[in-house]
């Protein structure tokens, strides 16, 4: 999934995305939840932000270091201008979900033959 956002704020809103189908998937996590984002061709965590106090959703996602240092500067230095936003799967979450499609190789046999590979 990929959209555009304009360089606006310290953080991202969702409504900012576009196409949406990125913001709805963000819209999903839970607050607090991270996720890696590619970012202006960086790579780098984003939070889902935490509900407002009277518990009402923040609908927006923030930096974690050292993303927010990142973002923080191309906010000062590149307001205005738009951004390529691309979620990435890590590899390891990539193959974990890989793996559930083999699942007839999941048997304490196989495990004891291949343990050590």
């Amino acid at each position: 999934m990929q959209a555009e956002v304009k360089i606006t704020d310290h953080v991202i809103w969702f409504k900012h995305l576009h196409p949406s189908h990125l913001a709805k998937r963000l819209e999903a996590l839970e607050p607090g939840s991270e996720v890696i984002l590619e970012v202006g061709n960086i790579v780098g965590q984003w939070e889902r932000m935490s509900n407002g106090s009277d518990g009402r959703k923040t609908n927006a996602i923030k930096p974690v270091e050292p993303m927010k240092a990142i973002w923080n500067q191309w906010f000062s230095s590149r307001r205005g201008q738009k951004v390529i936003l691309r979620e990435v799967i890590p590899a390891d979450d990539y193959l974990g979900a890989a793996a559930q499609l083999f699942s007839e190789w999941n048997s304490p046999e196989d495990e004891e033959a291949f343990c050590d590979l």
